[in-house]
């Protein structure tokens, strides 16, 4: 069984949405009100450009994203060869959690 790691409270937030040929990207920063988005294709050039443009940003990172086959193998081997941190988020723990932060959404609109 896996050991749930937390999430360190400050740093940039990295979702990965990993796909075969490329992956989609959505990119928090703390104290930033908007969420930066962006396509990463699959190939070592399109890596470095993430990885250039999360390093410039001068604080930690925590990446994660859902294991997809083997689709996300390579990205993965690169953000940790860079230094930053990598999460693999189970499917099926978000698929449990999804109903209760449903519905706690819905409970602060009423």
């Amino acid at each position: 069984m896996t050991r749930p790691q937390l999430t360190p409270p400050a740093g940039v937030l990295v979702a990965i949405d990993v796909a075969k040929a490329r992956n989609e990207v959505l990119i928090a920063v703390p104290g930033s009100g908007r969420r930066r988005r962006l396509s990463v294709l699959n190939t070592r050039a399109e890596q470095d450009r993430l990885i250039a443009l999360l390093a410039d940003l001068g604080q930690p990172v925590t990446c994660g994203f859902e294991a997809t086959g083997n689709y996300h193998r390579p990205i993965a081997w690169r953000l940790l060869q860079a230094g930053f941190a990598v999460r693999l988020i189970s499917s099926v723990g978000l698929a449990r959690s999804r109903p209760s932060s449903l519905r706690r959404t819905l409970s602060e609109r009423i």
